[in-house]
């Protein structure tokens, strides 16, 4: 079982003074944030649909970078893992972990369908069928 612990740090020199923390589980993405009032979001792994690393030039000077999961999760559709050590390692975990765990799990992502160049309009009557 493999995770990953990670702070969001500061562009400036990468130093983690903040207050969130990223877990990264074979299962679970979970988001703790917060000083006084913590608040905590998970998003399960096999909602993850894609994934994203983003690095600034400041933040490739520093060795940190951003992953950004695209996600079905409806308080989280764009998770962002800000300004985190081990980005790339991290994204191809993710990437890897949410695949195994859609499989396990016997979700099929259907997004999109009907929506590349297909009206859905079987009969020719200009009106998408399964509107009617």
């Amino acid at each position: 079982m493999a995770e990953f612990v990670e702070r969001k740090r500061w562009v400036f020199l990468g130093l983690p003074f903040t207050f969130t923390k990223y877990r990264i589980g074979d299962e679970l993405i979970t988001v703790e944030s917060g000083f006084l009032n913590r608040k905590e979001d998970d998003c399960y792994m096999y909602k993850v649909t894609d994934v994203r690393l983003e690095r600034s030039f400041f933040e490739r000077i520093v060795g940190i970078g951003t992953v950004v999961c695209i996600t079905g999760d409806n308080t989280h559709p764009e998770l962002r893992l800000l300004h985190i050590k081990n980005s790339k390692a991290i994204k191809d975990f993710i990437l890897a972990q949410s695949e195994t765990e859609r499989q396990k799990h016997r979700v099929l992502n259907t997004m999109g369908i009907g929506h590349a160049g297909v009206s859905g309009d079987i009969d020719g009557d200009g009106i998408p069928d399964d509107l009617q």
